[in-house]
């Protein structure tokens, strides 16, 4: 086929024609097409990476929702992957699972299925992919491995998928899963009338799944694609021999400047030529968390201050568009990629239909000449470390929209009551769940002030890859504050063996928060108190007798400034100046002592 070029550059990157008697490279479908092209995405989660997107007021949240998602305006995603959220730590933060507990379903927690309909409002064609990093504790009936009972497991995630189809109108079309719950997967997906959706395994590594496709044909019918995570642009002989799609279901995870926009613009193009790859998967999507948690500002651009509507349209979302702009799934890739001689790489795509697609990366400043079939050829001369994109497409754009606001840090005075009637989200905004699962909850025995409170859910240590915390803690605020009073209404529901705390100057969070130091100010429900450096507990400031009770409130007040900090109890001192050596600053927090219910109410904070 001949393809008429328009020599249409994308994203304003310019065009230099220029006769050179350097390197030729040949565009020829002659000896065939290579593998469907499926497209380029995004992930939210694994775990809790799109937490503050959610509290952006509008018109900004939309805004930064058409970057990701709108078609032919920003990173035009073309697949968005969602964690099927276990209650568990999975990186940045814990997100809520449709069921705590094994008698319980509620399809309303959390805010992927928002992020889903959101996404499928501005693309239908959008692919939907969820993936569960973590599993509530009852699946794993009290280990954490979640495939000793595999039909709990896949009767588990399938209710994910169903509940996604009949509360939200969300149709899932790929799920992933481990090596172990392929067949009862696809056996429980069929059963439930979800023959549609496709199986991604396993989700991880190329080995063992590609070896055990190879020799078990049961296990490679019920698998569509093998999914790798990180897999360098390359596969294994053994995943090409399978036949299966290949993506790299989960790829990136670099700072969205502009070195990490270069690096995206590599694992783009060389995911196929190196590894034949056809889809790729970012993680994350949006790096819309606290930027001192691990992996700071990995998305594909930033958007972590809802309390200012500040946002930044970072590289990589224009690396996206290079691609996703001018081919769609359902392209195939031209025999014809590879690698520049001088460094650097190039891929055409085709819809068969007569319109063609080159992305080119450079690594070097180079004279490129490129031979398209048969009758024509043309020389580009392109610059170091830059993307270009040739191509028949003519609806492609650099979407603008007006500046947001200013960036600011957050608010010195915040106060939150919980007072939501039918809040539309479970999470109360900026409370970054860290272990635990801290949702809004509606008392209806408690006819007073605290009908409405945010309440610790989660009464079992869920089954998880990273290191959870064996106390709950959510976290809110600037990493930089360091002297400041936090106050909180706090009430036990444990009796005896309960406890709260409210804290200041945490300083870890995400994988690491067990590890998290700072000021903890604890009550228990066995009448006593006690004041920590650390979570854990170990490091004791102050203790004592409290007189605090389970099923009773009780306001706690924490100050700290300069070295010294003080408590209060229901406005009466309790402790004071105890000697805080470190850290120097950190987050306000709320949690509980182990995993258990507990309330919180009339959070406070001023900083001085």
């Amino acid at each position: 086929m001949i393809y008429k070029l328009s020599f249409a550059i994308a994203l304003c990157f310019s065009l230099c024609f220029d006769l050179s008697i350097g390197e030729s490279y040949v565009l020829d479908d002659k000896i065939g097409l290579g593998r469907t092209f499926d497209g380029i995405g995004g992930l939210s989660g694994g775990g809790a990476t799109s937490r503050l997107l959610v509290n952006y007021a509008e018109p900004y949240r939309s805004q930064i929702l058409d970057y990701l998602f709108k078609p032919n305006f920003g990173a035009s995603l073309q697949i968005l992957k969602v964690e099927i959220g276990g209650d568990a730590q999975t990186t940045d933060g814990t997100e809520p699972s449709h069921m705590h507990y094994e008698n319980d379903e509620n399809f309303f927690r959390g805010y992927e299925w928002w992020l889903m309909r959101e996404a499928k409002k501005r693309n239908p064609n959008i692919t939907l992919i969820g993936l569960p990093w973590a599993f509530p504790g009852w699946v794993g009936h009290g280990k954490n491995w979640p495939y000793d009972f595999p039909d709990i497991t896949a009767s588990y995630v399938v209710s994910w998928i169903l509940g996604a189809e009949q509360y939200h109108d969300l149709n899932i079309d790929y799920v992933g899963v481990c090596i172990q719950l392929n067949f009862l997967l696809r056996y429980t997906l069929d059963k439930s009338g979800l023959e549609r959706v496709r199986i991604i395994a396993s989700d991880n590594l190329w080995q063992p799944i590609t070896y055990s496709l190879c020799v078990d044909q049961e296990l490679a019918d019920a698998v569509d694609v093998i999914g790798a995570h990180y897999p360098g642009t390359t596969t294994v002989i053994e995943a090409l021999k399978t036949q299966k799609k290949l993506w790299s279901s989960e790829d990136y995870s670099t700072f969205n400047d502009e070195v990490g926009g270069g690096c995206w613009a590599r694992i783009l193009n060389q995911n196929y030529i190196n590894g034949l790859m056809t889809a790729t998967i970012s993680w994350n999507l949006v790096a819309s968390y606290y930027e001192d948690l691990p992996f700071g500002r990995d998305g594909l651009m930033t958007a972590e201050e809802p309390w200012t509507g500040n946002y930044v349209v970072e590289s990589p979302i224009w690396i996206t568009a290079h691609t996703t702009q001018f081919s769609q799934p359902g392209w195939t890739y031209l025999q014809t990629v590879g690698h520049l001689v001088h460094g650097g790489s190039y891929v055409a795509l085709t819809d068969s239909k007569g319109n063609l697609t080159v992305v080119i990366e450079t690594m070097v400043s180079i004279y490129l000449p490129i031979h398209y079939i048969y009758d024509g050829s043309f020389t580009l001369s392109l610059d170091v470390d830059a993307v270009y994109t040739l191509t028949t497409i003519s609806t492609g754009q650099k979407g603008t929209y007006p500046d947001p606001p200013a960036s600011g840090p957050f608010p010195k005075v915040y106060f939150d009551d919980f007072n939501v009637a039918n809040p539309s989200f479970s999470e109360a905004p900026y409370f970054a769940d860290q272990t635990g699962v801290f949702e809004y909850y509606i008392n209806l025995t408690d006819p007073g002030p605290h009908v409405f409170t945010l309440r610790q859910v989660v009464t079992q240590m869920p089954v998880t890859w990273a290191t959870d915390a064996d106390q709950t803690i959510s976290v809110i605020g600037d990493y930089k504050w360091q002297n400041l009073t936090v106050m909180c209404d706090v009430f036990m529901e444990t009796v005896k063996t309960g406890g709260v705390f409210i804290a200041v100057r945490v300083d870890k969070g995400g994988q690491s928060v067990r590890s998290a130091k700072g000021v903890f100010f604890w009550v228990f429900a066995d009448g006593s108190y006690k004041v920590t450096n650390d979570l854990v507990g170990k490091t004791v400031l102050a203790e004592g007798l409290s007189g605090t009770r389970a099923y009773g409130w009780h306001t706690l007040t924490l100050t700290v400034e300069g070295e010294y900090a003080t408590g209060l109890l229901n406005g009466y001192p309790l402790w004071k100046d105890a000697v805080v050596l470190g850290p120097k600053n950190g987050w306000a927090a709320i949690g509980t002592h182990s995993f258990e219910l507990a309330q919180f109410d009339n959070f406070a904070v001023e900083v001085k």
